[in-house]
């Protein structure tokens, strides 16, 4: 089955009128997703590859039930866009931008957590549960090439490294049961161990694999559920960056996050914490499959509800 959405989701896009907003949604439309409305301040009666165009998020939901918003503003417009979606009582919210400013990333944390709203990101580009549905740009036009329908669920800093995880069960005769680029910033919304619990409480899928860097305390709470016995089935996990162990402490590699500010945060302490809570942890991509079919018992397992 899947986390966070199903095949009836009904989503909204803010900034639908952007390059990149259109792209995405005519990506998302072709794989079945139910866009019913995009919101651009003054474009309000335009349309977008057919889906009309509103003014705010209230006129967008008028006659509508929405369930996700999928959010491209520039860095600066985040606060004001999530709080606009918070407000209309929007429940999941999917934040594409990159470089929002911390303080706007605390708030609108905070006030999303508090309203029991879901935020993916921010600088993340989606999530999707294969033959289901997808929000943003996950899979790129042709996601279908990448992310097979199964039942192991994929979480990653990464979304680069989330289609590659996708890529590597295929070829391992396996599939997604829901994949998402959580964002690699500082701070982001949903933490890597709030998924994973997801995961945990969803029927379609088995087992979970997780991607991670160097930087934030993600790993750290996934080995603490772990060991705690919060989470029943099998984790596995690739942690990549150990050649940053090499530099300076404090100088960050792709993601801005990325970096290790005291040896805790490395990635060879990620492995060994993780190793030692009880998470399976790969050396290689081509290593997933196996791993999971050894933690699963040796049964094998592709489409989803098999």
């Amino acid at each position: 089955m899947g986390i966070l959405i199903d095949a009836d989701t009904r989503v909204i896009v803010q900034g639908i009128t952007g390059a990149q907003a259109r792209f995405d949604t005519e990506s998302c439309l072709s794989y079945g997703t139910k866009v019913v409305a995009g919101v651009t301040p003054g474009r309000g009666g335009e349309t977008v590859h057919g889906i009309p165009v509103f003014d705010t998020v209230q006129r967008a939901m008028q006659g509508r039930r929405v369930d996700a918003s999928v959010i491209y503003v520039p860095a600066g417009m985040v606060r004001q866009a999530v709080l606009e979606a918070i407000e209309a009582g929007i429940k999941l919210l999917v934040v594409t931008a990159e470089y929002v400013p911390i303080h706007d990333v605390i708030e609108i944390v905070g006030i999303a957590r508090k309203n029991g709203v879901r935020l993916v990101g921010c600088n993340t580009n989606g999530l999707i549960s294969p033959g289901v549905g997808k929000l943003g740009g996950a899979g790129g036009p042709h996601p279908e090439q990448i992310y097979t329908p199964g039942r192991i669920g994929v979480v990653s800093r990464s979304g680069g490294m989330m289609a590659e995880i996708a890529l590597a069960l295929s070829a391992g005769g396996m599939g997604v049961s829901s994949s998402i680029a959580m964002g690699g910033d500082l701070i982001t919304g949903l933490t890597m161990s709030d998924y994973l619990a997801l995961f945990e409480e969803d029927d379609g899928t088995d087992a979970v694999v997780l991607f991670g860097e160097p930087g934030t305390d993600n790993e750290t709470g996934v080995a603490a559920l772990v060991a705690g016995g919060g989470i029943r089935k099998p984790v596995i996990a690739l942690i990549a960056g150990e050649f940053q162990e090499k530099y300076p402490a404090g100088v960050s590699f792709g993601h801005a996050a990325a970096m290790i500010t005291d040896n805790n945060k490395s990635a060879t302490a990620k492995r060994r914490m993780l190793a030692d809570a009880g998470v399976r942890v790969a050396a290689a991509l081509d290593d997933i499959p196996e791993m999971i079919r050894g933690a699963l018992g040796g049964r094998g397992q592709t489409p989803c509800g098999v």
